[in-house]
């Protein structure tokens, strides 16, 4: 039986990262590619698909499992709105009701 192929681990600067992250991303996520950047030489932070990364976050700690389950069964139930409407109303709010300069003593 053969194992399969190890993940593709990439090495590359943050700042040529930058330039091409959509690129990274869709390599992450279509063909579970690894990406290592690095700044000055130093490795600083990864890139990996979002699933593998909740999976890891599950393995780490049980409450974060737990949290996202939870997650999901909003999202499953309609318990949720996108984040733009969240904010236009947190905007509105605001407007309606400006804060105060507080009274020094």
């Amino acid at each position: 039986m053969r194992k399969p192929p190890l993940p593709m681990v990439n090495r590359l600067p943050i700042t040529k990262a930058r330039i091409n992250l959509g690129q990274l991303a869709k390599r992450a996520h279509v063909k579970g590619e690894y990406f290592i950047l690095e700044k000055d030489g130093i490795p600083v932070i990864g890139i990996m698909d979002a699933d593998e990364f909740e999976d890891y976050l599950e393995l780490k700690d049980p409450r974060v499992k737990r949290q996202m389950e939870k997650s999901n069964q909003d999202i499953r139930a309609g318990r949720t709105r996108p984040a733009q409407e969240l904010l236009a109303e947190l905007r509105q709010q605001k407007q309606r009701s400006p804060i105060k300069p507080s009274k020094k003593a």
